[in-house]
Order: C-alpha cells, then structure tokens, then sequence
C-alpha cells in the first residue's frame, strides 16, 4: 500500500471531494484524519466505513485562525506526526456584480476569501512548523478551473482560487529545502454536493458540454490526482498545478 502508516489531514473531509480522498487514501494504508465543519453525523458514519482504521474525526472551520491552528495541533496530538496536508474545504457563493447589492457583494467576498484563501493559508503555516521539525511532508491544495477561465457569477471564488494557486507556488518555492513539497489540483464542475443544484438546474447540460467527454469529473477522479501528488516519486513535481477538467479548459 502507497501510504502505509502516513498521517493525511484533509479538510472537509466528509464530503464530495474530499470523502473521496479520504476513502483512496485509507484503502492505501494511510492513517486519515477527517476535518469537518458541520454535520457529524455523516462525518461519524463515514468514518466507521473507512478500512485500515482506526481513523480519526476533527471538528473545525478552517476559516477561523485559532480553530484551523487547533485542527492541525490536535491531529498531531492524535497521531504524533503529521505526513500529508489536503486542504480541500471550500464555498462557492453566487453573487453576480450586475445583480446582488453592496452589502451581499461584500459578504461573499468575506467568507470566500476566509475559507478558500486564509483557511488554507492558515492549515498551511501551522502544517508547516511541524513538518519543518519532522523532516519532511506533502501539502496538496485543492484549487479550480475557475482560477484561470473566470468565474462571471462567483467571482471571489474564481480569485480565492488563483490567491490558492499563488500562495501553493510561493510555498512550495520556500519549503522545498525543508523536504516538504506543494502541489495544487484545479478541477472542473465535479459530483459533488456543492454543485449539485447548479448541475440539476438548467444549465446543468451546458456544463457536461463544456467537456468533449460529455460530463463533469467524479470525485474520485480528483482523488487519484491528489493522490498522485502526495505519493514518493513526485517531489520534483512542487510547484505544479495538476488540471483535472476534462479539457473542458485548456491553458498555455
């Protein structure tokens, strides 16, 4: 198994994207500790299902410095060390400039940037002590196509999402004498329920369409990639920005 005896810290780990890492990465032997907001029902029921246990629930909203500083702590505290970072917990709120008021537009952008910009900024800096001391580790960032292409209706999230990428290269550029590499996935539309509504509403078939497959990604489709990013053999590849889209979205 690939990571036997790891320690993986994802956040939002009990949902779509993140479910189904923690599910690829469980079936490779790794110890996961699943982060997760809300809901801990469903976070206790997926736990239960995940093998090569015991595997371990942390309760907190990354976009809150101390609770995202507690997250990586405790999971540390919980195993002794900590090998792997996915930040994956994110929003995607609509607010479109020709359609919401000021205080709306300011809203989202706040909790946009808190949770997909400063949470994984936060996660980061404090993975980053401890894997210092360690001797080493993997933080693969999950950020979007819309960090490229534009998002016209979220645009804080298409620019949380480019502020991830260039914090991820920037990192990966300083931690890297450390032993401890950065890499970033920038998926497409994915079945998750975050895009749910949008992929059943009507403009659900465009979006299949935007892909010559016919279809948006399957989470664990994303999953392989981060996967890929974190396993030994791929140290050379920090800095990169691995696109999961189906070339829905294609850049020079």
């Amino acid at each position: 198994m690939r990571f036997q005896d790891k320690v993986v810290l994802i956040t939002g780990g009990n949902r779509g994207i993140g479910r189904a890492t923690a599910q690829a990465f469980a079936e490779e032997g790794a110890v996961v500790i699943i982060n997760y907001r809300k809901e801990i029902e469903v976070a206790r029921n997926f736990i239960t299902t995940l093998p090569n246990g015991p595997h371990h629930l942390v309760q907190a909203d990354v976009g809150v410095p101390e609770e995202a500083r507690f997250l990586v702590e405790e999971s540390v505290r919980l195993t002794g060390r900590l090998d792997i970072l996915v930040n994956n917990a994110g929003v995607h709120q609509f607010h479109p400039v020709d359609e919401v008021d000021y205080a709306t537009w300011m809203q989202e952008w706040e909790v946009t940037l808190r949770v997909n910009l400063m949470g994984p900024a936060n996660t980061m800096y404090w993975a980053a002590q401890h894997m210092i001391r360690q001797g080493g580790g993997r933080i693969v960032n999950v950020s979007s196509r819309g960090a490229f292409r534009g998002e016209p209706d979220q645009p804080a999230y298409g620019a949380s999402k480019a502020g991830l990428n260039a914090l991820s290269q920037s990192l990966a550029q300083k931690l890297a004498p450390y032993h401890i590499y950065v890499a970033v996935v920038a998926p497409c539309f994915t079945e998750t329920d975050m895009a749910a509504e949008i992929l059943a509403g009507p403009k659900g078939e465009g979006i299949r369409k935007q892909s010559p497959t016919g279809r948006v990604a399957k989470p664990e489709e994303v999953a392989r990639g981060i996967l890929f990013l974190a396993e030994p053999g791929t140290e050379y590849m920090t800095g990169a920005i691995l696109d999961i889209n189906g070339a829905s979205y294609l850049r020079s």
